[in-house]
C-alpha cells in the first residue's frame, strides 16, 4: 500500500512558500514614500480542507503584491496587495526552524506568515524594503468533541456508523480506516456532537510506527477520548504477540502517554466492543472481577458510583458493572510486564460493554452516556471560569483600595 494511496483523500500537512510585497520606491525631489509591500495572512474558516488549499496554490508559492512607487503625481505610492491562504478551523503553522507561529481555531483568525517590505522614505533612503520570504508549515489536527482510539478491528469504524451519520468504510479485518473520518452525532433536541474516526493504532505508535503520530495527533484537540477495544483482544499478525482486551487498554493507555502524557487528563470513555462473538460473556466476566478489584486502597476517588446495567440480548443476559469514575490504580497492572504498565493511568469516566453490529440498544447508551459527560465538563468548566474572574475582580478590587491616593 503506497503512501501516496494512503494520503489520497485527507491531507494534513501541507507545506507552502510565503512571500511578502516589496516596498516601493520614494522620491527624492518630493519627499515621497513608496507604498508598503502587501503581507500574507492565513486565515481560518468554518468548511474546507488543505487540500482544496493545495489545488488553489497549486504552485505551492504564495506572493503578496508590491507597493506603488511614488511620482510626481501621486507623492504616497499605493500599498501592496495582501493574500490571505484560507485553511480549515485546527491548522498549527510551523516555519521553517520548527517554530510554531501559531494555531488558528476560531474562524475568522488570521495570522502574519510573511510582512511586507516597508516602502522607500528618508529613513531607508528612499529604496524600497525586500518583503519576509521563507516556507511555513501547515499542519492540520482534527478539532472535533470526541476521539475514536483503538487497536485495529476493534469496531472504531463500525461504531462511528451506528452512531452519527457518517459512512466509514466497514470490514472484517484489519486496517481498514487508513485515513480519519469525522461523523456527526445527532439528537432529538438537534444537538449535534462530533466524532472522529482515527486509523488503527499498533504497538510503538508513539515511536511514529505505523504511520502512529500522523494519526495520534489529531486525538490533541479532541475534548475527549473515547477508549475501543474488543472484548477478544488484538494480534497484529500470526508473529506478534497476542494480546487479551485488558492488555489491549493499558497497551493504550501507554502509547498515549509516551506520545503526549497530556492527553491522559482528558475525560475518557472505555467501550468493550463485540459482546455478540462466542465466549464474550465469559471474558467480560473475568474483567468484571479484575475492574471491582481497582476499588481499593489505591482508589483515589472520594465517591464510588457503581451502576449495575443489565443488557438484555436475544440469546442471553449479562450484567455488567459500571463504576463512575473509574481509574486504573498504578498496583493494577503490576502484574503486567513493564512494557504494558503505563506510569499514569487513565482515568475512566464510564465503562461500557456493547455490540456495534448487533445491539442498537447498547449504541443508544453509549451515546446519551458521551452527551452528558461532555455537558457534565462543559458546565464545570464554565463555573471554573466564573470561579477565576470573581476572583480576579476581587483581586482588582483590593489592589485599587490599597493603592496611592492622589490628594
Amino acid at each position: 500500500m503506497t503512501r501516496k494511496f494512503l494520503q489520497g483523500k485527507f491531507l494534513d500537512s501541507l507545506r507552502l512558500y510565503v512571500r511578502g510585497g516589496t516596498g516601493g520606491m520614494g522620491l527624492p525631489k518630493y519627499g515621497g514614500v513608496g507604498g508598503k509591500g502587501g503581507s500574507v495572512y492565513v486565515m481560518a474558516k468554518e468548511e474546507g480542507d488543505l487540500k482544496s488549499v493545495s489545488k488553489k496554490h497549486s504552485s505551492k508559492r504564495v506572493l503578496a503584491g508590491h507597493g506603488g512607487h511614488s511620482h510626481k503625481n501621486r507623492v504616497l505610492g499605493c500599498p501592496g496587495e495582501d493574500q490571505y491562504v484560507e485553511v480549515p478551523l485546527g491548522v498549527t503553522i510551523i516555519d521553517e526552524h520548527g517554530r510554531v507561529l501559531g494555531d488558528l481555531d476560531k474562524t475568522g483568525s488570521s495570522i502574519l506568515v510573511a510582512p511586507g517590505g516597508p516602502g522607500g522614505g528618508p529613513t531607508n533612503n528612499f529604496c524600497g524594503v525586500k518583503g519576509q520570504g521563507h516556507s511555513v508549515t501547515l499542519d492540520l489536527k482534527l478539532i472535533a468533541d470526541i476521539g475514536l482510539v483503538g487497536f485495529p478491528n476493534a469496531g472504531k469504524s463500525s461504531l462511528l456508523k451506528a452512531i452519527s451519520n457518517a459512512k466509514p468504510k466497514v470490514a472484517s479485518y484489519p486496517f481498514t480506516t487508513i485515513r480519519p473520518n469525522i461523523g456527526v452525532l445527532q439528537y432529538p433536541d438537534y444537538r449535534q456532537i462530533t466524532m472522529a474516526d482515527l486509523p488503527g493504532l499498533i504497538e510503538g505508535a508513539h515511536a511514529n510506527i505505523g504511520m502512529g503520530h500522523k494519526f495520534l495527533k489529531h486525538v490533541e484537540r479532541t475534548k475527549m477520548l473515547l477508549l475501543i477495544v474488543d472484548i477478544g483482544g488484538f494480534q497484529l499478525s500470526p508473529r506478534h504477540t497476542p494480546r487479551s482486551c485488558l492488555e489491549t487498554v493499558l497497551l493504550l493507555n501507554k502509547e498515549l502517554e509516551l506520545y503526549k502524557e497530556d492527553l491522559l487528563e482528558k475525560p475518557a470513555v472505555l467501550v468493550v466492543n463485540k459482546m455478540d462473538s462466542e465466549g464474550a460473556d465469559e471474558k467480560l466476566r473475568a474483567i468484571q472481577s479484575h475492574l471491582k478489584d481497582l476499588a481499593g486502597t489505591d482508589y483515589t476517588f472520594d465517591t464510588v458510583v457503581i451502576a449495575v446495567i443489565n443488557v438484555i440480548e436475544t440469546r442471553r443476559a449479562y450484567a455488567f458493572v459500571q463504576e463512575l469514575p473509574l481509574r486504573l490504580p498504578a498496583g493494577a497492572s503490576l502484574q503486567f510486564p513493564e512494557l504494558l504498565r503505563p506510569k499514569h493511568p487513565l482515568q475512566f469516566d464510564s465503562v461500557m460493554a456493547i455490540s456495534a453490529l448487533s445491539d442498537p440498544e447498547s449504541v443508544s447508551r453509549v451515546k446519551q452516556r458521551l452527551r452528558e459527560l461532555l455537558d457534565f465538563y462543559a458546565e464545570q468548566s464554565r463555573a471554573l471560569a466564573e470561579q477565576e474572574s470573581m476572583l480576579l475582580e476581587q483581586v482588582r478590587a483590593s489592589v485599587m483600595e490599597a493603592g496611592p491616593r492622589l490628594v
